[in-house]
């Protein structure tokens, strides 16, 4: 989605809020037929007729039963799916999200006008914070114009909560606060939060009514630097954002038990237009290898990511940039629309700052001092070792994220083939070809063209892909075969994207029936137990979790979905594709590095194959 901007503009941003239509319940008897012929590929001839039967008796029995409540439940919900998904997939898990549910990733400036360098973290920060203030200002006057499919007007809600909010752990589920208004809607927190070396500090981004320039956010972002050079680290409380959820809900009740104001720092942080650490991490990134910027983004220094946050921008000490931000309150691309305004805004300038360099009196960055004691002390402590364990010392997550740059978008579409599709078509070969067979997939649907929508699952691993991936690793089959056996593919993938992003999926169906039967107390239906549900991807168990970024200048990672599995984020540009893949290394199974060379080989044989069969 590109930003578009108006000065004086004829749609608001939210203004098509209230006349999108209800998200619908596909027809049971679709879903599972679509369910069945998802399975397919995972499946021997007798598991299938198991599962099949499995099925039937699901959909002539209690299966009819839990669509009828869901149906009822539609009937009172503009959304009936939009509570259940914000718990099930977000705030009722216990494990630690900041590196197995947020994403983050790198920031694209380094491509044209800031590449790594030293000595200047300070002076771009400045002129990056006022661009995303800019930003946070189009949507508070509403001057962003609302998305659009063609004509089709696209849901904005989530666009409420890349700023000022802030998810809170509880003991058995956590919660999201959301402070957030537009001028219409009233007064809005204005103030930002920076992290450096364990310490937190705040400061009003607005003054007198005007957002402060570069220039004075420089002064501010200074006095941070100043304050903690030569000093001792702080303590590090953020780090307990990284931990456990119910452990840290436990911990964050202490805090505040132990001191009243440690409540109000909480609040504060909570609040924050967004939080900027200043990482003193060199990842020293090219425009050709992602990897060292978005490995520090998702696995770096955890007392200085509040890990919580709906945005941690981080400035790393080679004047790159790179971002964390729960998953919770929005998908990525919310953030990806905000790192290309920003981007676009700096390519426009050359990256420099052209207006005033007056600066205004006004009051310094307050510094957040908690109040802590020895149990803090030992919950952060603890915080930090599992985060490190798993981070740096082991290095557990492995993550790869490199731009493939002998073509991209414009050789495809030359082509008259489907980007995307393309791009998963080739990982399912790159898998095939790594693994000796399919792997259950994941890739991003988007929903938001109905109230509240946010995503449905595609499934790309077809039989059609299937076929199409054994043949081309058949020597004997001809470019003909190859030919056909890839349009049926493509066919099918772009047949089932379509009819996800209008609200005919099937596995958001199926979790509303699985969320009924659980919570009316109800034996779990067989179809939810069958192996070949798990093993095909349902239930969260997809080997591949993957995600189309879009067509900007923009990219993501992601932790894998299950630990056998891999993570792939991807963006497509005109004349390259950049993606992220990340695997866990204790897995024996699986090679982030591996996949993506095989992606390279596989991206190379579809294009030739595309080109002599001239498709």
């Amino acid at each position: 989605m590109t930003n578009q901007v108006s000065e004086f503009p004829t749609e608001r941003t939210f203004q098509y809020q209230h006349s999108l239509p209800p998200l619908p319940v596909p027809s049971l008897e679709g879903s599972l037929a679509k369910y069945l012929d998802a399975v397919r590929p995972f499946a021997t001839e007798e598991e299938y007729q198991v599962t099949a039967a499995v099925v039937k008796r699901f959909g002539e029995g209690i299966g009819k039963d839990l669509h009828q409540k869901l149906l009822q439940r539609a009937r009172t919900r503009r959304n009936w799916l939009e509570e259940w998904w914000l718990n099930a997939a977000y705030l009722e898990l216990r494990y630690p999200s900041q590196l197995n549910v947020n994403f983050g990733g790198p920031a694209p400036y380094l491509e044209h006008c800031w590449p790594p360098t030293e000595g200047v973290q300070l002076q771009r920060n400045s002129i990056s914070m006022w661009h995303t203030l800019q930003y946070w200002d189009l949507l508070r006057t509403e001057r962003l114009d609302p998305h659009k499919a063609g004509n089709v007007v696209l849901d904005m809600d989530q666009f409420r909560m890349l700023f000022c909010t802030c998810k809170v752990p509880g003991v058995t589920k956590d919660t999201i606060i959301n402070y957030f208004k537009t001028e219409s809607e009233g007064p809005c927190p204005s103030h930002v939060v920076v992290m450096c070396k364990g310490r937190f500090f705040s400061f009003d981004a607005v003054c007198d009514g005007h957002i402060l320039n570069p220039p004075e956010l420089l002064r501010q972002l200074t006095h941070v630097k100043q304050c903690c050079e030569g000093e001792p680290a702080g303590e590090g409380v953020a780090a307990l954002t990284s931990e456990e959820r119910t452990r840290w809900a436990k911990a964050r009740e202490y805090l505040i038990g132990i001191d009243p104001a440690n409540k109000t720092i909480l609040e504060t942080i909570q609040s924050s237009l967004f939080v900027v650490s200043l990482d003193d991490a060199k990842p020293y990134a090219t425009a050709e290898n992602y990897t060292p910027v978005t490995r520090e983004a998702l696995t770096g220094d955890p007392t200085i990511r509040w890990g919580d946050k709906s945005y941690n921008s981080i400035s790393f000490a080679d004047g790159t940039f790179g971002s964390n931000c729960d998953h919770a309150p929005y998908d990525a691309m919310v953030l990806v629309t905000q790192g290309y305004y920003v981007d676009q805004q700096l390519k426009a300038t050359d990256g420099k700052w052209k207006g005033s360099e007056t600066v205004r009196p006004m009051p310094l960055p307050e510094e957040l001092v908690f109040t802590v004691d020895d149990r803090v002390r030992s919950d952060v402590a603890h915080a930090k070792q599992q985060h490190l364990c798993v981070c740096l010392q082991t290095q557990d997550l492995q993550v790869v994220c490199y731009a493939f740059t002998s073509f991209g978008k414009a050789a495809i579409k030359q082509r008259k083939l489907h980007p995307d599709t393309f791009i998963q078509l080739a990982l399912q070969l790159a898998y095939y070809r790594q693994h000796g067979r399919l792997g259950s997939c994941y890739e991003t649907a988007m929903t938001r063209r109905f109230y509240h929508g946010r995503t449905e699952t595609m499934r790309p691993c077809t039989l059609e892909a299937q076929n199409w991936c054994h043949t081309m690793l058949l020597p004997a089959a001809s470019v003909s075969v190859r030919r056909k056996a890839l349009l049926l593919a493509f066919n099918k993938h772009n047949k089932l994207m379509a009819e996800a992003q209008n609200g005919k999926g099937f596995d958001r169906h199926l979790l509303g029936l699985y969320l009924i039967a659980k919570e009316e107390g109800l034996p779990m239906p067989d179809l939810f137990t069958d192996p070949l549900y798990s093993k095909s991807g349902g239930g969260g168990n997809f080997t591949l979790s993957t995600s189309l970024v879009g067509y900007t200048t923009v990219l993501g990672a992601v932790a894998p979905m299950v630990h056998h599995g891999y993570g792939f984020f991807y963006r497509i540009g005109d004349d390259r594709i950049v993606a992220s893949c990340t695997a866990w290394k204790s897995s024996p199974e699986t090679d982030a590095e591996t996949l993506f060379q095989n992606l390279v080989t596989s991206l190379h044989e579809m294009l030739h194959l595309a080109t002599t069969a001239q498709l």
